[in-house]
């Protein structure tokens, strides 16, 4: 299907063919985006509300702006998609996040006009920051640096720590806070309240529309600027209670102004930038801007699918029988039967209920699973503090953003050893997000702290019977439960709980010759692979190892006793990871035996589907059978030699 732009939105192959439109041709613009916006995502997929909802501003941005020259930072990269294709990248737009396509997020080495590669929330400011004092430091005066960020990824404490060090920096740099009221799910907090507190103050707006009125017939530029400030600050002491946090840090404020209107963003864009120094200009948008379902349901929309732009009807793939659920489901519904029999059952997620599934139990038990913000260093330790008074909480991070809180994991939970189950969705490769969502390093990462239990599920009831284990009074340790994104491979899933023994695995299949290890889903992969192998005359053990710490020891002895041909998969690095464990037990106990890992390789894997990338690094059953034969060519070559 041939996805055509409007009549303006085609002539634009640049920002500077942007700057060539009159002011009056800019609302055309925004709707010929939106609407391009709408036609691609329906059909090819990929983030979809974030990016409407800041159509104006990325036309207002880059026509007021000399981009790439000026810095424009985008915070998460959720939003980008009308950045992409205001800066030549519209004729292939339709790539975006398919393998070999462009990124879902701006990416430095796909375009100048990317000046920082993003993915995870709440790091804009502290890289603009960055840029603005490089640029002072090398004398450019006359370039700007633009912030923008969202509501949601301002309640992190990284923002925070970044816009404390701007007020005092002396940098010349604007902060854009893109207020929607959102990230994936509603934002939660105190950072919230105080937002809608501006936002919905009426006197305060009123007065200062007023006051920008009538400066603005005074004669004077240098006059009015200063006056205007200091009456701005009197305003907001007199009729707001909570306007003055970001001047507090030394951040001059404007706004909050609306989003949607071109002309009015275009206007104060050009007037912030004559006035030097760190500054934020407080934006209010809708998500899904545009687009009437998912202004409504913004969750939903964030990234749907592919959908049919007329009815709204999301595409769903039809199934002759009943498919395995996620992952993520399998928790969300497992740990609401948990917490039922266990009232000291409480649960905890970083902004992710909906992604991780904890909506469920927060429905059900609003007073036990909470959702803290985006802020993944408290999650843990706030869990690591209830853990103190006797409660078992369920810390549910996705595994790539687990890294931010990598410390706190070290310091606050193993080495008190207490007993926080943290749940790591989407670990592994998760697909078209690409390299700054892949859970590729937590069991590299965990693996060597002390005091820590690593597992992870082959299935459905693994998953639900590790999550049992867990919350025993008996484990006395810190849990680490890794688990994929995506469907699992049981249909009925819903199992009795049974508890399993810490650091031990399961022998699946005898064999000859070599033993294959998994840990975790990829052993389905492995069982697929066995199926074909057989079929060629070969024989693999297969060993779901389930624990990566600690190991099961007795189980490594039998299989480096029968066997001296070991391959080793998991999902994620192969550098420290699983399969390195094996080695170091191999190595231990003076074993010696050809062994080859199978896993993330040591380099960034780009998007594509969890498919394509599994074949692309190897660990799929392909990938595993291929492993098999290269380690048994000599029985092969054999074989045929008697055969012929």
């Amino acid at each position: 299907m041939e996805i055509t732009p409007g009549s303006l939105l085609k002539t634009i192959d640049s920002p500077a063919d942007l700057k060539k439109l009159s002011r009056e041709q800019l609302h055309k613009v925004c709707d010929e985006l939106r609407q391009f916006i709408i036609d691609v995502v329906s059909v090819h997929g990929g983030h979809f509300a974030a990016s409407l909802g800041v159509v104006e501003l990325s036309v207002a941005l880059h026509y007021v702006y000399n981009t790439p020259y000026d810095q424009l930072v985008w915070d998460v990269g959720h939003q980008a998609y009308g950045h992409k294709i205001l800066t030549g990248r519209r004729d292939n737009f339709y790539t975006n996040r398919k393998y070999h396509g462009l990124s879902g997020f701006p990416k430095r080495s796909e375009s100048e006009y990317d000046t920082f590669g993003v993915g995870h929330s709440s790091t804009s400011i502290s890289a603009a920051l960055g840029m603005a004092m490089a640029a002072r430091y090398k004398g450019e005066t006359d370039r700007k640096t633009i912030a923008v960020i969202g509501d949601g990824a301002m309640t992190a404490g990284m923002a925070f720590e970044a816009m404390n060090h701007a007020g005092v920096a002396d940098s010349d740099m604007l902060i854009i806070l893109n207020d929607n009221c959102m990230s994936i799910d509603p934002n939660v907090g105190a950072l919230k309240e105080y937002l809608t507190d501006i936002t919905l103050s009426p006197t305060y707006n009123k007065l200062k529309d007023d006051v920008w009125k009538a400066l603005g017939k005074l004669p004077g530029k240098n006059f009015t600027q200063p006056v205007a400030h200091k009456i701005a600050e009197s305003l907001k002491g007199m009729v707001s209670s909570s306007a003055n946090l970001f001047e507090a840090l030394k951040l001059r404020y404007f706004g909050p102004i609306d989003g949607h209107n071109i002309t009015k963003l275009v206007d104060t864009l050009k007037d912030l930038k004559q006035i030097p120094g760190p500054k934020i200009l407080h934006i209010v948008t809708v998500k899904g801007k545009g687009y009437a379902l998912a202004e409504k349901d913004q969750t939903k929309w964030h990234a749907p699918g592919l959908f049919d732009k007329i009815t709204g009807e999301i595409v769903k793939k039809k199934y002759d029988a009943p498919q395995p659920p996620k992952y993520q489901d399998v928790f969300g519904h497992s740990i609401i039967e948990l917490a039922e029999a266990n009232d000291k059952i409480m649960a905890i997620t970083p902004a992710m209920p909906s992604g991780c599934s904890l909506k469920y139990m927060m429905e059900k038990m609003p007073h036990r699973a909470f959702d803290v913000g985006i802020a993944e260093q408290h999650a843990v330790t706030v869990s690591a503090g209830m853990a103190t008074q006797g409660m078992r909480v369920f810390c549910n991070i996705y595994s790539s953003f687990m890294q931010r809180a990598f410390d706190q994991v070290v310091h606050d939970v193993a080495i008190q050893k207490l007993p926080v189950v943290l749940c790591l969705d989407r670990a592994g490769l998760v697909g078209e997000d690409g390299p700054t969502h892949h859970g590729a390093y937590d069991i590299a990462y965990f693996r060597c702290i002390p005091n820590m239990v690593i597992c992870s599920p082959m299935n459905e009831s693994e998953l639900r019977n590790m999550m049992f284990t867990a919350q025993l009074e008996e484990t006395d340790l810190p849990v680490v439960i890794r688990y994929p994104r995506g469907e699992g491979v049981m249909t009925e899933w819903r199992t009795p709980f049974e508890k399993i023994q810490i650091g031990k695995g399961r022998k699946l299949k005898d064999g000859q010759d070599v033993a294959i290890l998994t840990l975790g889903h990829p052993g389905n992969f492995a069982t697929a692979a066995i199926r074909e192998l057989r079929t060629q005359g070969l024989n693999p053990a297969h060993y779901d190892m389930r624990f990566v710490k600690p190991l099961d020891e007795e189980m490594l002895h039998e299989v480096f006793t029968k066997y001296n041909k070991v391959v080793t998969v998991e999902d994620g690095t192969v550098v420290g990871g699983f399969g390195s464990a094996v080695l170091e037990f191999m190595n231990a106990h003076h074993y010696k035996a050809d062994v080859k890992l199978l896993g993330i390789p040591d380099r960034i894997v780009e998007h594509g589907t969890p498919k394509e990338l599994h074949r692309e690094c190897g660990y799929d059953a392909q990938g595993i059978a291929d492993a098999v034969r290269e380690l048994m060519i000599e029985k092969i070559n054999v074989s045929s030699l008697i055969a012929g």
